[in-house]
């Protein structure tokens, strides 16, 4: 395994200066995996704080690699605004139960406290143990589900849609209650001491059409990233599915770095968009990280660099979506040991006598 010569908080300001490093970030994005590397099931980040912190910092230390950040599910903000969720033993929290079945309801929806409602304030104080272990020396981060996509689990997803078509005002007012219970949470991330970065798998054109996304989605995605600028915060958002539709749309948000999902074409996003929001992407995680060889690894990250590395405004090796929990550990060594590997500045003759070997 190759070693890194500078620490992932050493690059990142290096980057933000414009000075020399060593490699690209790169960020395989293993989470709940962690769980795996840190020895203890999943239902175990439903109940312990430190649970959730100490298997980040396990994950971070044994691969080495440029973020951490505290996220387990996509549910936290609805279940604490009164859904239900289901809390398999040893695999990733899923959605049992919307706030509300019917949009009568829609007055009885509160915004949620972080510090007192559902699993939140669990995962704040995750937060404080995570930054006081590692935060000197790694980018550390919260993770907050964005104001649309929280929206469709108030509801569910099905009525949702149809809301969109039968009644647009309802889908409004479930933002309204969605988004103030994620400025609430950012708030709190950042009063914390840490970054806020936003999920937006229902933005994605593969779910909503790009028509949809902006009557609906963007107003208040919008006003989540300004309110997260306004705090002297730049913000990464990450969209599963196909997203170019959208991409002028999630630019003009003012958002710092945008993570795109494996089934893009990455040098069309670095041309379209790379002058103006830094790429992180994208790895398939499925068919390479989980179901391929560190082989396969090592050309897919390869491959990504080629197509990315000079993206004006920066780029980060990831992968495209969060990894399957089982993911080999050697296929994670690979991504991180081909990112030392071709080091920086990136030298494109190297790239290609890489992919003969």
């Amino acid at each position: 395994m190759l070693k890194d010569k500078m620490t992932p908080m050493e690059r990142a300001i290096a980057l933000g200066k414009g000075e020399k490093v060593d490699r690209l970030p790169c960020n395989p994005n293993v989470a709940n995996g962690v769980a795996r590397i840190y020895g203890c099931k999943i239902s175990e980040f439903n109940t312990s704080a430190k649970a959730i912190a100490n298997a980040q910092i396990a994950s971070y230390r044994r691969f080495g690699y440029d973020g951490v950040r505290i996220f387990t599910d996509l549910f936290p903000w609805a279940e604490a605004i009164g859904a239900k969720v289901n809390f398999p033993e040893d695999n990733t929290a899923d959605l049992q139960r919307p706030a509300i079945d019917d949009i009568s309801k829609i007055s009885q929806l509160q915004p949620a406290d972080p510090y007192k409602d559902g699993r939140l304030p669990m995962h704040i104080e995750a937060m404080k143990y995570l930054l006081d272990e590692v935060g000197n020396e790694v980018p550390c981060a919260g993770g907050v589900v964005g104001p649309f996509t929280n929206a469709f689990f108030l509801i569910g997803i099905e009525r949702m849609i149809k809301l969109f078509f039968k009644n647009p005002q309802a889908v409004h007012k479930l933002c309204e209650v969605s988004l103030e219970t994620c400025i609430r949470y950012a708030q709190a991330i950042i009063d914390t001491g840490l970054t806020p970065t936003i999920s937006e798998p229902m933005s994605s054109c593969t779910v909503v059409s790009p028509k949809h996304f902006r009557e609906f989605g963007m107003p208040y995605l919008k006003r989540f990233v300004e309110f997260i600028n306004s705090k002297g915060k730049g913000v990464t958002m990450h969209i599963c599915g196909k997203t170019d539709k959208i991409w002028e749309d999630i630019v003009s948000m003012g958002v710092a770095g945008f993570s795109i999902d494996n089934v893009v074409d990455l040098k069309k996003c670095k041309n379209q968009i790379g002058d103006r929001v830094k790429i992180l992407g994208h790895v398939d995680p499925a068919s390479i990280m989980y179901g391929g060889s560190p082989k396969d690894v090592r050309r897919a990250v390869v491959e990504c660099v080629q197509q990315a590395w000079d993206s004006p405004k920066g780029y980060v090796i990831m992968s495209g979506c969060s990894l399957p929990v089982e993911t080999p550990f050697e296929n994670i060594d690979a991504m991180m040991d081909t990112t030392r590997e071709i080091g920086y500045p990136v030298n494109i003759e190297k790239l290609d006598r890489m992919l003969r070997d």
